[in-house]
């Protein structure tokens, strides 16, 4: 049963509220808490100067702010705090704040809680993006008021009172957003799993813990959807509260959706041919087939085959930039882990020069190796793991008695004149890293825009 906003407001009014993290996604946040009736601080690592007109606007409103390296040491004497997702729950302020009796939640968790709509929630460690997307394309192509948010979109918590109980609202939910949630939503995917974000959680373990959250506290009335192909995720199957739906590429599906015979299935209905899909790659079949999983109470197979046939990716994902003398260039800057990278080098039909590299999160480059280097043509690296990525293929190379030419280079600038330089007609060029961008770029998106920046002006 979905609890009342109601609830909320009367909670929330005139409490002592902390929001940590003045962010994109938390400014709405704190305006609307405001709006509400809380008494609001906010507290970032920034300085003044480096939070600009954000700082200013904050204070107009009556905002409290708390800001420089030390900001966590005032984190005391709060009734409420709203984390920031990536902010750890046993971080020593917030094990301080719970001790006080401090009632600590995230945005999302008070959405997921309140909101009255039915919710689809994605997850996983590669397609979660795109499978969002496709969901969130076909329940509006089937005529229903939609709503997009989590990892991507606009902020939802602030426009709940907007949402209605038949509107659909579509999550892309990270491991640290699902960090200690208490409540699943609706409709739970799971995409596949493998090792990543190692640099925040302590273990695997922990990361796959992280995840099960998005269906852990559903009721008999939920659906959870997991990848069958997937070890991790198959094995999450007893787990289900409320009924069970797998997807695969390599086995017939009873409760599910599977691709055989080069056709797209949900349900043992035919809804399209792989020729007719515009995404390219096996894992976009799967993220597809997750997809109608997840819609298939909602949405007719014509709506599903519409959306399918016709949406040609989100931008940063195997994205085609420019040919130059008949070389192709593709921005995969959403690759962000090794298996993301292999999924892209096998949706080519031919060896690539790929450039990667960037942040460690301490993930194994082993398995991006041993696959990979079947898929490239020439290496080009950079980045913090450009010596992790190119031992490890040199140990591959070697133990196979095979070369490839690698390149180590300093910035994207150089990445891609070198790649410009070593190509010739026919040659893929690919960005897609391997790794996090956070040791040159804000996010992958600065990276790919900056990467298509210099191909635009070869």
């Amino acid at each position: 049963m979905k609890r009342d906003f109601i609830e909320f407001k009367k909670f929330i009014r005139n409490k002592n509220t902390a929001v940590v993290g003045i962010g994109i996604s938390n400014k709405p946040l704190i305006y609307f808490l405001l709006k509400l009736g809380a008494k609001v601080t906010a507290f970032d690592r920034k300085t003044k100067e480096q939070l600009g007109e954000s700082y200013y606007e904050l204070k107009n409103k009556g905002v409290n702010l708390v800001l420089g390296e030390n900001y966590l040491d005032e984190l005391k004497g709060f009734q409420v705090i709203f984390k920031t997702p990536s902010m750890r729950f046993d971080n020593p302020a917030l094990v301080r704040a719970k001790k006080e009796g401090t009632y600590i939640t995230s945005e999302m968790e008070e959405f997921i809680k309140y909101c009255p709509a039915k919710v689809f929630g994605v997850t996983g460690s590669d397609g979660k993006t795109t499978t969002t997307s496709l969901i969130y394309n076909m329940l509006k192509e089937e005529g229903y008021r939609s709503w997009i948010g989590g990892n991507i979109g606009n902020p939802l918590f602030s426009n709940i009172e907007n949402i209605k109980k038949e509107d659909k609202v579509v999550l892309e939910l990270s491991s640290f957003q699902l960090m200690n949630m208490k409540y699943s939503t609706d409709v739970a995917i799971v995409t596949n799993l493998s090792p990543n974000h190692l640099d925040i959680h302590k273990d695997m373990d922990e990361y796959v813990d992280a995840k099960k959250n998005i269906f852990r506290f559903q009721n008999k009335e939920g659906i959870l959807i997991l990848n069958k192909d997937n070890s991790i995720t198959n094995s999450m199957i007893d787990e289900a509260i409320g009924k069970l739906m797998q997807f695969s590429i390599k086995d017939k599906i009873k409760n599910g959706a599977y691709f055989e015979k080069d056709t797209l299935f949900i349900n043992d209905s035919e809804v399209c041919t792989r020729s007719q899909v515009k995404l390219m790659g096996m894992h976009n079949v799967e993220n597809l087939l997750a997809a109608f999983c997840a819609v298939c109470k909602d949405v007719s197979i014509s709506n599903m085959k519409k959306v399918a046939t016709t949406f040609q990716g989100v931008e940063h994902r195997c994205e085609f930039v420019r040919e130059i003398n008949g070389v192709r260039y593709y921005n995969d800057s959403i690759a962000s882990s090794p298996t993301r990278t292999l999924a892209g080098l096998k949706a080519f039909e031919k060896k690539v020069i790929l450039i990667a590299g960037g942040y460690d999160k301490h993930i194994p480059f082993e398995p991006l190796a041993k696959e990979g280097y079947l898929k490239v043509k020439s290496l080009i690296l950079l980045g913090v793991t450009k010596c992790k990525i190119k031992e490890e293929f040199e140990k591959v190379l070697r133990e196979n008695n095979c070369s490839m030419p690698i390149y180590i280079v300093e910035s994207l600038e150089q990445a891609i004149d070198k790649a410009e330089n070593i190509s010739s007609e026919g040659d893929i060029v690919t960005l897609s890293p391997a790794c996090a961008s956070f040791d040159m770029f804000p996010n992958f998106e600065v990276r790919g825009n900056k990467f298509k920046e210099i191909v635009n002006a070869i």
